[in-house]
């Protein structure tokens, strides 16, 4: 952020001031390099926030006690909440300064904001509880990939009868959880098996971690498997939620975008009220339903995952549903009149937005607990990155659809159903209409399939034994 307010600040960092409407000169070659540089340093830091403060925010919880798991799920929510709450900032304050102020102001308040944090979170390093690094949790995954593949010739018999190599935590990774083995992808399990003494060292330790890995290894690569069914799920949930960022924007900009004699709602406007939907949702949630749940019951009843997971989909159906139903009637409105722009006025986009943030408000954070509740500690940072992975799928995908559905629909000379700059030629409502089938489709894999991953698991801590409402059961 400090290249970029430089880059906007310095005149000799970026080209000089148009002189007309097309005379504009170009930026030199270092200047883009300049720029180019601040944008990867971007792209990096993300990389390495976004993943990791969920995963190292969970961490401060003690999961083996009631009190700290119903902390971790509020976690969640209030990471979210906190996390809308700076975009809206960001999309209102920050670029109004930018566009009407001056694009230096604009660029140094979210460099001092990013400064201020990272002043707050040093001020705390002294109370933080600190995993310590295990390696690369990638190369284990290949190891028992390789190991189990060598072993392919071998039989799986019943457990008891099963040499397997399984050191204690103290003796493999010291501080890690110790996972309890599981009857799942047992194929895997032949990467533990035991078939030659010689495998093992004097002190009895695997020789060759790429022949013989431990349980342990066996059971985080497991975790993992175990998690795509959920997250297939919200891949297909965030493709709905992604159209309201294009589709959504391209639809206000030819609406009757007046509010009173004097007001226009900007397009770019519209997705706040997303926002808003899933910030105050999680409040009422968090400060109103759950408090009134244990004023009744005398319990910290929450809605599970698969309940959330799955008003979720129902939400991202009907997003797609009234999307292609405000969008016939908006169609049909300027054609008749005519005009590029419908006179229907753009509140009638706000049902569609406000579902798009429940969307969020009900899978998204689910999904998101869900991936970092499932994962061993050593791997919480990697469910973080699968979280955010999944939505730039869904971005693609939906490019992939809309590209597709392009190619199909423009046969025979006849219009397409998407394309081009003027939405009144376009058939949108339908590609609405089949991204609710891909809901509709998800609900049912979801119900009949992958909420199955969505149960009571037992994880062996310390040798005692603790329920956690994440995937996978023993059998």
């Amino acid at each position: 952020m400090g290249t970029m307010t430089l880059t906007a600040g310095i005149p000799q960092l970026h080209p000089s001031k148009c002189t007309g409407e097309s005379n504009c000169p170009q930026p030199r070659s270092w200047q883009l390099g300049f720029l180019f540089a601040g944008l990867a340093l971007l792209a990096i830091g993300a990389g390495g926030i976004r993943p990791c403060n969920i995963a190292f925010g969970a961490d401060q919880f003690d999961t083996r006690t009631e009190k700290g798991r119903a902390q971790l799920e509020s976690f969640f929510n209030w990471w979210y909440f906190s996390f809308t709450a700076a975009l809206l900032v960001a999309l209102t304050a920050v670029v109004y300064v930018q566009t009407d102020v001056s694009w230096v102001l604009g660029f140094a308040i979210p460099t001092a904001c990013l400064g201020l944090s990272i002043s707050i979170f040093l001020l705390g390093r002294k109370t933080y509880i600190c995993k310590k690094p295990q390696g690369s949790i990638f190369v284990d995954m290949a190891k028992v990939l390789a190991a189990a593949c060598r072993k392919h010739r071998q039989t799986l018999g019943p457990d008891q009868e099963q040499p397997s190599y399984d050191p204690s935590p103290e003796e493999s990774d010291p501080g890690v959880v110790k996972l309890i083995h599981t009857h799942r992808f047992r194929f895997l399990d032949k990467a533990a098996l035991i078939v030659d003494p010689n495998e093992l060292d004097g002190r009895g330790m695997s020789k060759n971690g790429w022949r013989l890995c431990s349980v342990q290894q066996v059971e985080q690569f497991k975790c993992l498997l175990g998690i795509l069914p959920v997250w297939i799920t919200g891949i297909a949930c965030f493709i709905a939620m992604d159209q309201q960022t294009t589709f959504g924007m391209l639809q206000a900009i030819q609406m009757n975008k007046s509010m009173g004699h004097h007001f226009e709602i900007p397009p770019g406007w519209m997705t706040l009220f997303s926002m808003i939907a899933l910030s105050t949702w999680i409040f009422i949630y968090e400060r109103v339903y759950i408090p009134q749940v244990r004023k009744t019951t005398k319990k910290d009843k929450r809605l599970t995952m698969q309940q959330r997971i799955s008003t979720g989909i129902i939400m991202s159906i009907l997003c797609m549903l009234v999307a292609g139903i405000v969008e016939r009637k908006r169609r049909e409105s300027a054609l008749s009149r005519g005009s590029y722009e419908s006179p229907v006025t753009v509140a009638l986009l706000l049902p569609q937005f406000v579902l798009s943030g429940m969307v969020e408000a009900f899978a998204a954070v689910a999904i998101l607990e869900f991936l970092t509740t499932q994962m061993p500690e050593s791997m919480r940072t990697v469910a973080g990155a699968i979280f955010f992975l999944s939505l730039s799928i869904a971005s693609y995908i939906g490019s992939f659809l809309v590209n597709m559905i392009h190619l199909i629909t423009r046969k025979n000379g006849k219009s397409p159903w998407l394309g081009g700059h003027d939405l009144n030629k376009n058939r949108l409502e339908n590609y609405y209409y089949i991204i609710a089938a891909v809901g509709a489709a998800n609900f049912v894999y979801f119900n009949f399939f992958a909420c199955r991953h969505v149960k009571n698991v037992e994880l062996c801590v310390d040798g005692r034994e603790i329920q956690l409402e994440i995937s996978a059961s023993r059998h």
